[in-house]
């Protein structure tokens, strides 16, 4: 008997996965290829099936085929494939029953509507046609967290939607431990006086060329172009849609090299992490990502801890050189290693080394947390946003653009995503540490341009176990330690104290 109900439930959660792939590919569409008059439409079609797949989600007979099955013998193990599906689905219901639909479809239209005004408005550099949509992305956003309840702190609720179980206490306790290394080792670092060539970066690449190159070193570290495309958009993004459709993007600066290259690696360790999920699970938790902490480990373990290391440069600065030889070919690759290590504050956190990256962080995620406790409006945003950034990287930005319209999130609604970004870092630190201990020195392989063993790594420990653990749980399973920040420090001081020379 439970074997068939379960079974009708598996059936029922694939079934609407496949209608939110359906969704994956309107906002893939829309941020890569809508007309700018079909954004009202778009966001119609979206709410409508925002409605449809809620619907689907907390409909009655989903209830009664979990409280069947959350105590039978297939629940069992929590961490198998079906004890895992039951557990997991009960969450997803537990959750979605709590919000209504019409909120529901309010937040999808919002989504697609406050992406429309962000990019407008920072292309224009014009944070007031924005805030009236930011005004009601947080205010929808505070009704979504109230709806799923909140005991202590609001932002728990929404930080819980994409790394579950985290609380915002446990995230500030593991920033606070990082910055109360890092800033030293930055303040060292700059009190070094050693300075890269940075302007080697700023040279004249041309677009169809780093195009070309960022696609055959994307396909080198294991993403899979026949099972997904590279395209250009605004703000850089990963969109998996079903097995065999996993779609990337990224931005290209003619005059500036490391913009595009390290944004496509970054997604394509995003796009892998998806294309190494198990297929046969498609719609269920044993074959979707675990986190996006975890995801962002992922992405930025092949952009950062692969992509620039000296071993991945000695292995690809001749093509690179080769490929632009009117930007590189007088650049040794040692002063080109140097310069994509450049430590530098900087306005814009996508293009910030990795020393500095997590103050980036922890400047969204305080803010954001006061906008949605209603301690900060959104009219005072921008110098709040201006007044942290000179408190805490010593710059400030002179438009809105560089700003606080830097970020694709706050439009789509995504209020407790920025924190993922550290814990994505700190995960990255801690598994490749275990990855170069099992199978290493890792730096030997990637000097001979080999990806494939820490690819397979990362399948075996982390792509193929889906949902089975929490994140956390997961990464201290596969490494043997707790979250720390200590794997992180010991990557940064190990690459950096030699470029620097730190004592």
């Amino acid at each position: 008997m439970h074997s068939k109900t379960y079974e009708r439930l598996c059936q029922h959660a694939q079934e609407t996965a496949l209608l939110s792939a359906t969704q994956s590919l309107l906002f893939w569409d829309e941020r890569t290829m809508l007309p700018s008059a079909g954004a009202e439409y778009r966001a119609k079609q979206t709410a409508h099936l925002a409605g449809l797949i809620h619907n689907r989600q907390t409909a009655p007979e989903v209830g009664q085929w979990l409280a069947e099955l959350i105590d039978s013998p297939l629940a069992a193990d929590r961490h198998s494939d079906q004890g895992a599906t039951i557990r997991q689905l009960k969450r997803l219901y537990d959750k979605q029953t709590r919000l209504p639909q019409t909120l529901v479809e309010q937040l999808a239209a919002m989504e697609v509507t406050g992406q429309r005004a962000w990019a407008e408005a920072r292309r224009n550099n014009d944070f007031a046609a924005f805030a009236t949509h930011l005004e009601r992305i947080v205010d929808l956003s505070r009704q979504k967290a109230n709806a799923y309840g909140c005991d202590e702190c609001c932002y728990d609720a929404l930080l819980d939607d994409y790394e579950p179980g985290a609380t915002t206490a446990q995230v500030a306790e593991v920033l606070d431990g990082l910055r109360a290394e890092l800033v030293p080792l930055v303040a060292e670092i700059a009190a070094s006086g050693r300075k890269p060539n940075t302007s080697i970066l700023r040279r004249h690449f041309p677009m169809e060329t780093q195009e070309a190159f960022c696609r055959e070193a994307a396909a080198a570290i294991g993403f899979d172009f026949a099972a997904g495309r590279l395209d250009v958009t605004d703000h850089p993004f990963c969109c998996d849609i079903t097995p065999g459709d996993c779609r990337i993007t990224t931005r290209y600066d003619e005059e500036f090299f490391p913009g595009a290259f390290f944004g496509v690696l970054h997604e394509a360790g995003h796009g892998m992490y998806e294309q190494g999920l198990r297929e046969e699970f498609f719609g269920l938790p044993p074959g979707q990502s675990v986190s996006l902490g975890i995801h962002e480990s992922q992405s930025r373990m092949w952009e950062n801890l692969v992509a620039r290391s000296q071993a991945f440069w000695r292995w690809l600065f001749p093509s690179a050189r080769n490929a632009f030889p009117a930007a590189l070919g007088n650049v040794a690759s040692d002063e080109f290693y140097f310069a994509i290590n450049d430590v530098e504050p900087s306005l814009i956190r996508v293009e910030a080394d990795e020393a500095t990256y997590n103050l980036h962080i922890i400047i969204r995620f305080e803010l954001e947390q006061s906008l949605l406790e209603g301690d900060l409006s959104v009219a005072d945003l921008p110098a709040a946003w201006n007044d942290k950034y000179e408190q805490y990287l010593g710059v400030r930005p002179e438009t809105d653009a560089d700003g606080v319209l830097q970020d694709i999130h706050w439009s789509a609604g995504l209020i407790g995503y920025f924190p993922t970004y550290t814990l994505g870092n700190l995960y990255a630190a801690q598994l490749f540490e275990k990855a170069d201990s099992d199978i290493g020195p890792l730096a030997e392989h990637f000097s001979r341009g080999e990806f494939a063993g820490l690819l397979k790594w990362l399948r075996q420990h982390i792509h193929r176990r889906g949902m089975c653990c929490a994140p956390a749980e997961l990464a201290e399973q596969v490494t043997g330690q707790t979250l720390s920040h200590q794997p992180l420090m010991r990557y940064l001081r190990t690459k950096l104290g030699p470029l620097y020379q730190l004592v």
